[in-house]
């Protein structure tokens, strides 16, 4: 099964439409990726009289006619911090369809899943600075709160610049245990582009895993799709602003582009980071696969 957010604008509550995406996903899994996930078998030991039957081996007692009892141990919690970029550009290119709401969905939905296995997740939304923050936790009620901040962070006005590199090394900074970081973020900012791969480093550096889903509406953004006709565009962070053809420019715009996608993940390869390109039109499913993919190589 494979959601993605043009089938569930129907929906008005955050954590029904969280749970209708990890539900389904898990549905369409061959296996369920929750198996092991709570406890691990650690060793037997000698079953004494008295004590709940529960967990006899009786495979074992088969074989030495003696009573032994599995031992348990609770598996470490993941810690998990979701980053999402609230800056203009996140809200492009048009309510109801922009890279912010996507990813509002996306976190949603990875919030959920990572309360169910009992791990812990922490939220923290960003333009120039750290806007809101939560604890890590893994509670019912503190998963209500994260789909409050996030249903909230959807009525936010766009008139925000970014700086997320500096966000980043205030996070590699306050992040003290090793955890799993993951980033919602379509990576525009005015700073060099040195800045920005040394804050990832950073979080690297720090022993934290991370994951950046790096969010674009690529009908625009990477492919510029425009009427040939011609245009005034705005940058919606600082209001400078260019009058052109789309057609005069798309082939220069999209080279460039590409070039920008493919440094990004190259640079993102070599420091371990996990790059997932995302369209604004994708799956859902694909944002859940990459997680459980970076949780199994965790344990």
């Amino acid at each position: 099964m494979t959601t993605n957010i043009s089938e569930i604008n129907q929906y008005d509550n955050l954590g029904l439409i969280a749970k209708q995406l990890v539900d389904g996903f898990i549905t369409g899994l061959h296996k369920s990726p929750y198996h092991g996930f709570s406890v691990e078998f650690a060793e037997h030991k000698l079953y004494n009289y008295g004590e709940s039957t529960r967990h006899i081996d009786w495979k074992v007692f088969s074989r030495t006619d003696r009573l032994y009892t599995k031992q348990y141990e609770e598996e470490t919690n993941l810690r998990c911090r979701i980053l999402i970029d609230n800056s203009a550009s996140m809200h492009y290119p048009m309510p109801g369809k922009d890279k912010l709401k996507f990813s509002v969905f996306a976190a949603s939905a990875l919030s959920y899943l990572l309360t169910k296995q009992r791990d812990v997740v922490g939220l923290s939304v960003f333009s120039d600075r750290i806007e809101e923050e939560t604890e890590l936790r893994s509670t019912k009620a503190h998963l209500n709160s994260i789909l409050t901040k996030l249903s909230e962070l959807q009525e936010t006005t766009p008139a925000k610049k970014t700086d997320i590199s500096s966000v980043l090394h205030e996070m590699a900074d306050k992040i003290h245990k090793r955890s799993l970081v993951v980033i919602f973020s379509d990576m525009f900012q005015n700073t060099d582009e040195d800045d920005l791969l040394s804050a990832l480093q950073h979080l690297k550096h720090n022993k934290h895993e991370v994951i950046l889903f790096h969010v674009s509406d690529y009908s625009s953004e990477l492919n510029f799709e425009f009427e040939d006709r011609p245009y005034k565009f705005i940058d919606i962070e600082t209001n400078e602003s260019v009058k052109v053809n789309p057609h005069d420019v798309k082939d220069v715009y999209r080279k460039e582009m590409a070039k920008f996608y493919q440094d990004l993940k190259i640079k993102c390869g070599m420091m371990k980071v996990d790059f997932v390109p995302v369209n604004t039109n994708d799956s859902f499913d694909k944002i859940l696969g990459a997680y459980l993919i970076k949780r199994k190589k965790m344990r």
